[in-house]
């Protein structure tokens, strides 16, 4: 199902999006080497036991990017011309392997804009919630959005 046009988003909109996905051992590894982060506390389980969290937890760019493109299916799939920036991210738990994430995206403004016809700017909260409900992730996101076609 294609995305929402710019005209369909309304200020205060709430999606629960019904997709969840529990992250595993692996997606935490791939991420890792894909993006060259060696870091021990997402790969070494032993030093990884040692910190504060007791074991690896996982890469939080990992759960940023989870967390968005699990909101692309109900709000902007085919309709986002760019993403604009990403602000206000804070990652207020870790994310251990095993965990199920559920994904919230509020609608927090819209304006048309300024400078591309046809074209408008939402702006989104994401938020991702493991499952105890725990918020372990959130973000404000600007994306520039085609309008509907006309004619």
């Amino acid at each position: 199902m294609p995305g929402l046009w710019f005209e369909d988003f309304a200020v205060g909109a709430i999606f629960d999006h019904p997709i969840r996905r529990t992250v595993t051992e692996m997606d935490n590894t791939l991420f890792c080497a894909l993006t060259l982060n060696p870091a021990a506390i997402h790969l070494d389980a032993e030093a990884a036991a040692a910190t504060a969290f007791g074991q690896r937890i996982v890469n939080s760019i990992y759960t940023l990017g989870l967390m968005i493109g699990i909101s692309v299916h109900d709000t902007t799939l085919g309709t986002t011309v760019a993403n604009l920036g990403m602000e206000k991210v804070v990652f207020p738990k870790p994310v251990f392997h095993g965990d199920t994430l559920h994904i919230r995206t509020a609608v927090l403004g819209t304006r048309a804009s300024a400078s591309r016809s046809g074209q408008g700017i939402v702006n989104f909260r994401h938020e991702a919630f493991n499952q105890h409900d725990d918020l372990v992730a959130s973000c404000e996101r600007a994306a520039l959005m085609l309008c509907r076609p006309t004619g």
